[in-house]
């Protein structure tokens, strides 16, 4: 039986990524001078090479670590790796080519420029790559480099090396929407740092999508950040951002395509590790849950924010069909303890076509203080009979008009 000898390559290769060292911190264990051990530890402490001459408690190095593995990779961070292929050989080798991919779980990158292709390498000679990559799919990535060349004689030879590392989340973002009357959209983004060290979070921005105006409200009257200059994020640390999103005019002139406008935006993030390394994080498409206004939606316009007792009270009743359909609309008004209203009660206010809307000026005192909800307002569809209940229409702040007493000589 004929035993194969697995032959030698004439080129070797060596791949080492490229990222940002960490500094190399010294073991503190110190104690008093008067303690048992004395001095023992501040020598050993001293004579560390790691420690920072003067201020060894201090755990602060002067060294950096190069890294010793790929590691784990953050998820839009740029993954950069040092290719290098070495002849070790006696030998002229020609036609070098150096091929790079990263395969992911649904595609495959090529990374390698045209570079490193037909080259010739004399005896101990070397040609190198730097290769890029911005990672944007998380799980197993594998760095797949083949090496192709001819010698003096014989076939085209090749070989491969694999390489597996590991993209994981470096943040969590949690989005919730509230869909306010005024047609407004707040969003809430909570953002955690998922990473094992401090970063710094250099831009968090909304994109809103063409049916919406973004206005930011994470800053002070001055136009400055709330979190200040420097927004340092710690491990397991959380910031929240608030943005309000008001839809485009002709977006409000359509109830139905109001209604579907789902679509928001989506978060742009941009952050610095501890050492600088730059990453950025792109949500997908942010989605709100899509009002349910029924047949028809209600609003009370131009209400005051407060008022005075047993004051009448002027506003607006914008009334918007939203069904497929024609309505007879009726106007019933009910007073309670908090609200009594003033004008005519079942009053026909005519038919309002699909889509269509109209406004009515409505009158109220208010008999309550404090924070007062406005009530009683009932539609009525004359042609199916059916009745549509609206008792938490707005809300307004009522306190008690002070009251002063004059004397009249004293006038």
């Amino acid at each position: 039986m004929e035993v194969k000898t697995k032959s030698e390559h004439l080129l070797a290769l060596k791949v080492m990524r490229l990222t940002h060292p960490i500094l190399a911190s010294p073991m503190v264990v110190t104690c008093d001078s008067t303690d048992l051990p004395g001095n023992t530890l501040n020598n050993e402490l001293k004579n560390d090479c790691t420690a920072l001459q003067g201020m060894e408690a201090l755990a602060i190095g002067q060294f950096m670590v190069l890294p010793q593995s790929f590691g784990n990779i953050y998820l839009g961070e740029i993954f950069s790796s040092y290719l290098c292929v070495h002849n070790g050989s006696n030998q002229v080798v020609k036609n070098v080519n150096v091929k790079a991919d990263l395969q992911t779980s649904t595609q495959v990158i090529p990374l390698s420029a045209n570079n490193l292709e037909g080259k010739e390498l004399a005896p101990d000679s070397t040609v190198d790559e730097v290769i890029h990559h911005e990672v944007k799919e998380i799980g197993t990535h594998i760095l797949v480099c083949e090496v192709s060349y001819t010698n003096q004689i014989g076939p085209p030879l090749s070989f491969r090396k694999y390489f597996k590392f590991q993209v994981v989340k470096p943040l969590d973002v949690k989005t919730k929407f509230y869909n306010a009357e005024s047609d407004e959209v707040y969003l809430e983004a909570q953002i955690q740092n998922l990473t094992s060290g401090p970063i710094c979070l250099e831009k968090v921005a909304l994109e809103s999508s063409h049916l919406f105006s973004v206005t930011t409200l994470n800053t002070n009257d001055e136009g400055e950040s709330i979190y200040g200059s420097v927004n340092q994020l710690d491990t397991g640390c959380s910031r929240q951002y608030l943005y309000c999103l008001k839809p485009q005019s002709s977006l409000l002139k359509d109830p139905k395509m109001m209604q579907n406008a789902t679509n928001i935006g989506k978060l742009d993030i941009v952050w610095r590790s501890n050492l600088g390394e730059r990453g950025r994080l792109q949500t997908s498409q942010l989605q709100r849950m899509a009002p349910e206004y029924g047949d028809l939606r209600v609003i009370i316009k131009n209400i005051p924010l407060k008022a005075h007792l047993e004051e009448p009270v002027n506003c607006t009743c914008h009334i918007i069909n939203t069904s497929e359909r024609s309505m007879e609309l009726l106007l019933s008004l009910e007073s309670n303890n908090s609200v009594a209203w003033c004008g005519m009660s079942d009053t026909t206010i005519g038919t309002l076509k699909p889509g269509a809307s109209m406004d009515i000026p409505l009158c109220f005192i208010t008999l309550d203080t404090g924070i007062i909800t406005i009530s009683g307002l009932k539609l009525t569809d004359t042609f199916l009979k059916r009745v549509y209940d609206y008792d938490d229409l707005a809300q307004i702040f009522v306190n008690q008009i002070e009251k002063y007493a004059y004397n009249k000589d004293t006038l």
